[in-house]
């Protein structure tokens, strides 16, 4: 059986978008042995055996310009290079830290796969730092993965690059989504809060390349009778929260795994108001969808949010940053029941159809079976 060496900054029960493609990859691939090396947040070393798969957690001594750095990276790659002896060490990207030491210290005889979650965004010093070690990873590498069609053309980095480029999907973890016992209650108790009223409904963390600015601001121009219910916190939290000029702007704070099944199910609406290409992907508006939610999104160039959700088939897609034509959008689907159930339905389909974590591994699968041939 070969081994596969997955490189991810952090990874279950630390997870973030990137970790949970990492962690379902290494679960789901189980054709081959997979092992994970990424930094511990205890800042302790450790080896542990997660559901079958073997990581290994590196202690971080610093940040620099918001990257982790481990003295011992090098030491513990070499060692688990030298244990596991992998065909193929399997990175995802942005993580430059690692860069320089995929490079160094992996066999030329090993297959090296880069996940390009995102380009870096920030072309300030830090990328002038890093720009050289991305080149010879870039190189390096054996195949590149792109979530999505879309990203490919805008990414400056993958041009030169091109014939190494192959599509894989993000999938979202749709037993997380199935209902449960109970929800049907507290989905009747939350529409029964704001009954007579379309839920408009988001989550996610509070930053701005979000959008959620947009959508409160969008508030003004809706003239429908609605509520819109924000999820999550962040960074701009106080921001934000001094913002709304009317009372149907509600912060609900962190939602975590079960209250947010609940309060998707009883949205009629998902508001997905992100407005630039750091929102890669879009899984939490992956994560609506397949609960039925017709959505409003921005056309965002060189992201894969509108590969996931289609104008007037899924939902309502919306010139960037058009504050407008966003509070429009919610009219209209909050006027016409028909219309929103329908793009609920196709929305659901969808998702079922390409971005399930199934999916997902079945096309890795795929592109790996083309590595190894």
């Amino acid at each position: 059986m070969k081994t596969i060496l997955h490189i991810s900054k952090y990874y279950y029960p630390d997870l973030g978008g990137i970790e949970t493609v990492a962690m379902y990859l290494a679960e789901g691939m189980n054709a081959y042995h997979n092992v994970v090396i990424c930094f511990a947040t205890d800042g302790m070393y450790s080896e542990e055996d997660i559901r079958g798969v073997t990581v290994y957690r590196v202690p971080v001594n610093f940040s620099f310009m918001s990257q982790d750095v481990a003295l011992s990276y090098r030491k513990v790659l070499k060692q688990v290079l030298k244990q596991e002896k992998p065909e193929a060490v399997h990175v995802h990207l942005p993580n430059p830290f690692v860069y320089p030491l995929v490079c160094s210290c992996v066999s030329k005889k090993t297959k090296v796969v880069l996940h390009w979650h995102s380009d870096i965004l920030s072309k300030g010093l830090m990328y002038y730092l890093v720009k050289p070690f991305e080149t010879a990873i870039l190189r390096r590498a054996d195949i590149i993965i792109s979530t999505s069609p879309n990203y490919i053309p805008d990414s400056k980095p993958l041009q030169r690059y091109i014939d190494k480029v192959r599509i894989a999907q993000n999938g979202i973890i749709s037993e997380r989504f199935y209902p449960l016992m109970g929800d049907e209650d507290k989905v009747r108790e939350i529409r029964e809060r704001y009954k007579g009223k379309t839920i408009v409904f988001t989550c996610g963390r509070h930053i701005p390349y979000k959008g959620l600015d947009n959508l409160i601001k969008a508030d003004s121009f809706i003239k429908s009778n609605c509520v819109i219910l924000i999820g999550g916190k962040g960074p701009i939290d106080g921001e934000l929260k001094q913002m709304p000029h009317s009372d149907r702007v509600i912060f609900l704070g962190r939602l975590l795994n079960d209250r947010l099944r609940q309060y998707l199910y009883a949205a009629d609406i998902f508001a997905f108001p992100s407005n630039t290409k750091a929102e890669a992907f879009g899984i939490a508006l992956a994560e609506a969808m397949y609960c039925r939610c017709a959505s409003v999104s921005c056309e965002l160039k060189g992201s894969g949010v509108n590969w996931v959700s289609i104008d007037k088939e899924t939902g309502i897609v919306v010139p960037l940053n058009d504050i407008k034509a966003f509070a429009e959008a919610i009219d209209t689907l909050a006027n016409n029941d028909e219309l929103r159930k329908r793009y609920a339905e196709a929305a659901k389909k969808r998702i079922e159809e390409n971005f399930t974590r199934e999916k997902a591994v079945a096309v890795m699968n795929s592109i790996y079976k083309e590595l190894f041939a």
